[in-house]
């Protein structure tokens, strides 16, 4: 890497930590971030917890789900290290735009910025470029939880809270030769230190209208109405 790049990196460092002097934040109280409804029973607990990682498939629908409620409830989210991020579909997922941070390509300095956004982002969501030192994996997670930050990484994670992956994947609106993709109906599967034999829940993501919903029950034969016997016509 050459002195100007390495010059630039800085100063991207030093202006993020400026804004996070500016922004500094009290240490939230709450103890889970809220999860959307369609997600329910998926961990168990309420939410995802304050101050915890967690280790979830590269599924840009999966993070716009879990982003989506903590960014409508007040919660300020960033992502980092992930340059396709399609921002509408995280929006049309249900994430308040105005309320996200993205970090496109911080290259190897990934984990520098996502050290100094956890002092003032409530939720953070990492695609690492890079093996990480066991030393500086303990010490984020410190850091996370002395400042009640929560981490979603898309990759295998250390002292991960829970692992969430998507799996089960099938789409709907296609015919033979005909129609346009509606809605996917997929398998989270979810499982951690505190339920080793994992959990499952069914959703549609997404929805026709693009965000995360519970799949509809199946509609249950209604058995046939019989025809009343005629009446006798007295004569």
């Amino acid at each position: 890497m050459g002195t100007g790049s390495t010059a630039l990196r800085a100063q991207e460092v030093h202006r993020l930590r400026s804004e996070i002097s500016r922004m500094q934040r009290r240490r939230s109280d709450v103890p889970f971030l809220p999860l959307d409804p369609a997600l329910e029973g998926l961990l168990p607990d309420p939410g995802l917890r304050v101050g915890s990682s967690y280790s979830i498939s590269p599924s840009p629908s999966l993070l716009g789900a879990l982003l989506a409620a903590p960014s409508q409830k007040g919660s300020w989210c960033a992502i980092i290290g992930m340059p396709t991020i399609g921002v509408e579909a995280m929006g049309d997922l249900g994430v308040d735009l105005e309320r996200l941070i993205l970090v496109p390509d911080p290259g190897p300095r990934w984990l520098t910025v996502a050290t100094a956004l956890s002092e003032v982002i409530p939720i953070i969501a990492v695609h690492p470029r890079s093996r990480v030192a066991d030393a500086d994996i303990a010490r984020l997670n410190a850091r996370l939880r002395d400042r009640g930050c929560t981490l979603l990484v898309t990759a295998r994670w250390p002292q991960s809270e829970a692992t969430i992956r998507v799996e089960e994947g099938e789409w709907h609106g296609l015919g033979t030769g005909w129609g346009l993709l509606s809605d996917r109906t997929v398998t989270l599967h979810a499982s951690g230190r505190r339920f080793e034999s994992g959990r499952h829940v069914r959703v549609q993501m997404p929805t026709s209208l693009g965000r995360v919903g519970a799949v509809p029950a199946p509609l249950r034969p209604v058995a046939p109405l019989h025809a009343p016997d005629r009446l006798a016509v007295a004569g």
